[in-house]
């Protein structure tokens, strides 16, 4: 078995982990700092709204066109008064974008292009883009993201319970700010590409922090009937039985998302790319994250404010302070069953597994037998 798989069995097995609630204020502290940071950028550069959302006029020249980019760009600036983006494409021609224009200003725009570039105006075609479709791409967007978080917490508080609903929600609203954040701190063009990747993202952040709550959820059946272990343990018990399987997720899905970042859109220069690669990078990172660190975190923060949880939590504590004041050190990853424990046990005593019995009874004691 490779190191890998032998670690994430080991974790399995509750043999070794790192107790990711207990330092979830790191956690909130780190994931409030980037979504500030992220709200800010926000608020400061705005985003960069492609023309399907503003309206204007994409322009694409003939093949071959004798003029380099940035010279193109400087003519359509010129010639609309409006910021331009030009492309390359793989034929030779050119894709002049300008936002912001009325359609009616589009024929003059590309006569000055015709002259500029010095090409029959009739070679240049014009796709027009109204601002009141951008404007009903936007609602629609708005709209769709609206229903997927109502359909999510009401399945998650239908399947688990409203503290486990609240905290996905949560994570979800983190995950699109940091992800919105980026985009405006980075300057990339939002184009109905970017709401796709950021709907793909969602989906695959809830899926991730689903496998955590339904191990959860699993493990904390009949919990109150025991004193071994709190909610925040059974909690953190799932993060680290599930944290490879995570891992391995988020990585098999980063690679070919950061081929097409940085390899398609960085060497290739495909603007389509960009855009919805970008989404998908940054999210599945953020969901990733929010999953292991924020959502689970968050359900034992809420779930310990129950009565019940908090009297489990006080006999758990006392049982531990009285198993440390005879010298004993309880088991907290034993894999035993909640049910099969009484309540009044005794807390167990590390030792190694699978110990014979008769080789620990009646040590120290007197046999009865006289010598």
């Amino acid at each position: 078995m490779s190191k890998l798989g032998n670690l994430g069995a080991r974790l399995h097995r509750g043999e070794i982990g790192y107790d990711f609630v207990k330092n979830r204020k790191i956690w909130y502290g780190l994931s409030i700092l980037i979504t500030i940071t992220a709200i800010v950028g926000l608020a400061v550069r705005g985003l960069n709204m492609g023309i399907e959302f503003q309206g204007g006029a994409v322009f694409t020249t003939p093949k071959n066109v004798s003029v380099s980019v940035s010279q193109a760009e400087e003519y359509a600036e010129s010639a609309s008064g409006h910021d331009a983006i030009v492309q390359e494409l793989g034929d030779g021609s050119l894709r002049i974008q300008v936002a912001g224009i009325e359609t009616d200003k589009a024929n003059q725009i590309k006569n000055q292009l015709s002259d500029d570039l010095k090409v029959d105006s009739e070679q240049i075609n014009a796709e027009l883009v109204g601002p009141s479709w951008g404007e009903q791409i936007a609602d629609k967007a708005w709209q769709g993201l609206g229903i997927f978080l109502i359909l999510v917490v009401i399945y998650l508080a239908i399947a688990f319970e409203w503290r486990m609903a609240l905290a996905a929600f949560v994570a979800l609203i983190h995950d699109i700010t940091i992800t919105v954040g980026i985009y405006a701190l980075v300057g990339f063009e939002v184009t109905p590409g970017t709401v796709i990747g950021l709907l793909t993202i969602l989906g695959y952040s809830l899926y991730d922090t689903v496998v955590v709550f339904d191990s959860l959820k699993e493990q904390t059946r009949d919990l109150t009937k025991q004193t071994r272990w709190t909610y925040s343990d059974v909690a953190n018990r799932s993060i680290n039985s599930t944290l490879v399987r995570s891992i391995n997720t988020t990585v098999v899905a980063l690679l070919p998302v950061a081929g097409l970042l940085f390899i398609g859109g960085g060497v290739l220069g495909a603007g389509m790319l960009n855009d919805i690669s970008l989404s998908l990078f940054v999210g599945l990172a953020a969901g990733a994250y929010s999953s292991i660190f924020i959502a689970t975190p968050l359900v034992a923060d809420l779930k310990e404010r129950e009565p019940a949880m908090k009297a489990l939590k006080k006999r758990v504590l006392a049982k531990r302070a009285q198993a440390a004041a005879k010298g004993e050190t309880q088991v907290h990853g034993d894999d035993e069953a909640y049910g099969d424990e009484p309540e009044d046990a005794a807390p167990a005593v590390v030792g190694p597994r699978n110990q014979p019995a008769s080789r620990t009874r009646g040590r120290g004691r007197p046999s009865g037998k006289r010598r």
